[in-house]
């Protein structure tokens, strides 16, 4: 355990968000080269790969129920110095953890064909889509134990081994890709099928490791038989934290969604395009995220020790720090754009659709990185309702408009991405507002 109620703000952000970082750039390495081989099978496969990992999002929302609530809660039973709470909400996450892995593999195999002939534009992306989820969906479902194992250090401050089971994961990925997806070595080349099943495996491997570094390394939180039975009162402290913040992840599900339904109609190479430009989106944002994922456990040991400014500082020194590096990278993608999605496809339609993607969208990069933070913010105020709110907001007005665009004579791709600029400075404004107003209610009585 790492007690962040003392010291420098600062220090305390970067030292944990240093070996976050790490640990995103590598699985940023991964997902890149996973890309690198889909694209090498044509444009039905990026786009099938592309909108199967959305489902991604569903059980990313569903993590985040548990992995939010976790964080929250043990940041502040350690700033309160309450390790048997910490304890208890640790092996309760556990607990929850094998119920939604059961969830997922039910629902992953029984919707997840729905959903992909709903939106694909055309057979061969529906089939690319299925073969492709069919051996990623048991991954997906062992992410719940490796996001609980995870979250729980977090908490106490503590994200070395965290990173560095994420990085032999990642590697161990990085190698099965090539293997699996083309055949390197075997002569067996699955295709899309195999970036699914190297997936799987190399997060099967990270729980393991998680597993042995808590059983045998870990002495804050640990595994406890007897607080594995069912506490209903405690998932309801974890779930009225975790909810909202996984409810953000299931929006920005059926925000993806609308996108690939409304440009369906451009083609397969469209859908494409934004399935590149949308996974080096993803990279690009990794150093904020990095910085907003250690603010929960900074803020939030100190929102557990009553130190009301120390949680002030936490936000000004995280969002400033965030958006000096999002302006950065907003400023890489206006450069040349399309080198970067060149990297992953030589099809012109799929760098043209991905490159005027990624430059217009990256005009609200510090906007999303404010966002990043204030949800970070919220979490370690132990209420995520107004995260959710904001996010919701954004949603609505961004499926109304953008299914209005739709039906208009001369709609293009690019409106779709100026309304996503937009709607997300909105957001970013409608959380700074809401975060000011959580801030000012919850810190008041300890100023």
């Amino acid at each position: 355990m790492k007690d962040l109620t003392t010291g420098s703000i600062s220090r305390h952000i970067v030292e944990m968000a240093v070996p976050m970082a790490i640990g995103m750039l590598i699985q940023t390495l991964y997902f890149l080269v996973d890309l690198y081989f889909v694209a090498r099978l044509g444009d039905a496969a990026i786009a099938g790969v592309s909108l199967g990992g959305t489902l991604m999002y569903v059980v990313l929302g569903l993590t985040q129920m548990l992995g939010v609530g976790t964080v929250a809660l043990i940041s502040h039973a350690v700033g309160r110095k309450d390790q048997a709470d910490a304890n208890l909400i640790f092996n309760q996450s556990i607990v929850l953890s094998v119920l939604c892995a059961a969830l997922t593999l039910a629902g992953g195999y029984t919707l997840g064909i729905r959903y992909l002939q709903s939106v694909a534009a055309d057979a061969a992306t529906v089939a690319a889509g299925i073969s492709y989820i069919h051996f990623y969906i048991p991954g997906l479902a062992l992410q719940f134990a490796l996001i609980a194992m995870g979250s729980a250090l977090r908490g106490t401050g503590i994200v070395k081994p965290t990173m560095i089971v994420q990085v032999l994961t990642l590697l161990l990925n990085i190698v099965l890709a090539p293997i699996l997806i083309a055949g390197w070595g075997t002569g067996h080349a699955l295709g899309v099928a195999g970036a699914g099943l190297a997936s799987s495996i190399a997060i099967a491997a990270g729980v393991l490791m998680m597993a042995i570094y808590f059983a045998r390394m870990e002495k804050y939180v640990g595994f406890h038989g007897d607080l594995w039975r069912p506490r209903m009162q405690t998932w309801k402290r974890m779930l009225a934290i975790g909810f909202p913040a996984g409810g953000e992840f299931a929006l920005m599900f059926v925000f993806m969604a609308v996108i690939y339904s409304v440009i369906r109609d451009f083609g397969a190479p469209a859908q494409a395009g934004f399935g590149v430009g949308g996974r080096v989106m993803q990279a690009i944002f990794l150093p904020a995220m990095a910085i907003a994922f250690s603010t929960p456990a900074v803020a939030g040991q100190n929102f557990g020790a009553h130190k009301a400014e120390r949680v002030h500082a936490t936000f000004r020194d995280a969002v400033l720090m965030s958006s000096v590096v999002m302006f950065g990278l907003t400023l890489l993608c206006q450069w040349d754009p399309a080198w970067f999605i060149s990297r992953f496809t030589s099809e012109a339609e799929v760098i043209a659709v991905g490159s005027v993607f990624l430059q217009i969208i990256s005009l609200n990069f510090v906007a999303q990185g404010i966002i990043f933070t204030c949800s970070g913010m919220f979490q370690a105020l132990g209420n995520t309702w107004p995260a959710l709110a904001s996010t919701a907001t954004r949603l609505l007005t961004f499926v109304a408009l953008a299914l209005w665009l739709a039906d208009r004579p001369g709609f293009r791709l690019e409106h779709v991405w100026y309304l996503s600029v937009a709607t997300v400075a909105l957001q970013a404004v409608m959380s700074w507002l809401l975060l000011r107003w959580q801030m000012r209610k919850r810190l008041a009585a300890w100023s």
